[in-house]
């Protein structure tokens, strides 16, 4: 038989977007534990359930809760130490929680435990925090399951890609039915009929030289240095902004971004500097005084007694997306247009753009500076994606005979 009411608990809930799966699906809460003020405070008048604005490493958890028999236990932990877009570094303390959050789970006595996080903590020796987390529930006698995800293929309008732990120590069957083949979206699907919603007006807007930029990069383009193509618009096709080379320097640079690719002198990273003699043999126009001349400018820089490099080796700024297309990832930077821009107009996208392409309802309101709340909307887990773990979870993994 299927018991009527299951309960959960929250663990580094943000604002609630693993939570609001949760929710829609009739689960009672009894507590979303997150260290954020401003996101618990959105969690909380949105959803109107128990919020403890704490730091989990620091608290007896059944101190908030008490002795209640637990069923779920879903943990969102930071994911800043694992992030391909960070510094991954392995000893970041904030890493150790995605193990606290499963030691937590544990302590309750939970039936089934959930956590998920970025993709990169799977690669490389960041894998031993799941490795502990794995040897921990089996050990106590769960069934585990490792499941990765692109939330294109579970319909939404977004490549996101996140890897998912459960365990369970139910009376189930040893492997999750995870859903397939769903249709993604594009962003023409979920940025209709906005005009009149929440936070739709609240945006970073655009001025000056960045405006300029923005207006020359077309959709499914970016500004970018180190790529050709004709989805990269490099900095000397913005003469206005960065000022004015002739065809002779732009066969330099252009060479010269080739090279630091091809002409590899190191064993990691993807470029060197490019030695004066290879520029000479790659380009016959090559000349020091035009060297000089895109030193002078800004275009280049010295590395080293006979060496040269870009100056601005960045790799997708001004990303303007396309409505015919999902979008990016959508992370705590995508409010910011130098980093994603509206695929028809000159700007940033608004909160409740970043909140719909997030998948979370319009009457799901943000609140707080506006850096807290893309900081909060890019740091959630997406509500269609809570939506089909609440489901599992209900159906699958707490089904008893």
């Amino acid at each position: 038989m299927t018991q009527n009411k299951f309960n959960f608990v929250g663990l580094f809930s943000g604002c609630g977007g693993a939570d609001y799966g949760f929710h829609i699906n009739q689960f009672e809460s009894l507590g979303s534990f997150d260290i954020d003020p401003a996101a618990l405070s959105v969690l909380e008048k949105n959803l109107n359930v128990p919020t403890y604005n704490e730091d989990l490493s620091k608290i007896n958890i059944k101190e908030y809760i008490g002795e209640t028999p637990v069923d779920v236990v879903f943990s969102g932990a930071p994911c800043q130490g694992f992030s391909t877009a960070g510094n991954r570094i392995y000893t970041d303390p904030r890493n150790s929680l995605l193990v606290k959050g499963g030691e937590i789970a544990l302590e309750l006595k939970t039936k089934v435990f959930v956590s998920e996080n970025v993709m990169g903590s799977l690669y490389g020796v960041f894998k031993n925090y799941w490795d502990t987390l794995e040897s921990l529930f089996k050990s106590n006698g769960y069934k585990t399951e490792l499941i990765k995800v692109n939330c294109l293929e579970i319909g939404m309008a977004q490549m996101r890609k996140r890897v998912l732990f459960f365990a369970w120590k139910t009376n189930c069957s040893d492997k999750i039915n995870w859903p397939k083949n769903i249709k993604h979206k594009t962003l023409k699907d979920v940025l209709s009929s906005l005009e009149s919603q929440v936070n739709h007006n609240d945006l970073v807007t655009l001025a000056n030289d960045k405006l300029k930029i923005a207006s020359r990069i077309g959709p499914n383009q970016k500004l970018c240095n180190v790529r050709g193509g004709s989805r990269s618009v490099p900095t000397w096709e913005i003469p206005e902004v960065f000022g004015q080379v002739d065809n002779i320097e732009k066969e330099i640079l252009v060479s010269l971004r080739k090279l630091r690719r091809t002409n590899r002198k190191r064993s990691f990273g993807d470029a060197d500097p490019v030695d004066v003699d290879d520029l000479l043999k790659e380009n016959r126009t090559f000349t020091i005084e035009k060297l000089k001349s895109l030193e002078s400018k800004g275009y280049i820089k010295r590395k080293g007694s006979n060496s040269y490099d870009l100056t601005r080796t960045f790799n997708g700024k001004y990303r303007r997306l396309s409505m015919e297309n999902p979008s990016i990832t959508v992370d705590t930077r995508f409010g910011n247009p130098i980093y994603a821009l509206h695929p028809n107009q000159n700007r940033g996208f608004t909160v409740r753009e970043a909140a719909r392409i997030q998948g979370f309802p319009d009457d799901y309101e943000f609140y707080g500076s506006l850096r807290d709340q893309y900081k909060m909307i890019g740091n959630a887990v997406p509500p269609p994606l809570s939506n089909i773990i609440a489901k599992i979870v209900k159906d699958q993994l707490l089904t008893y005979e």
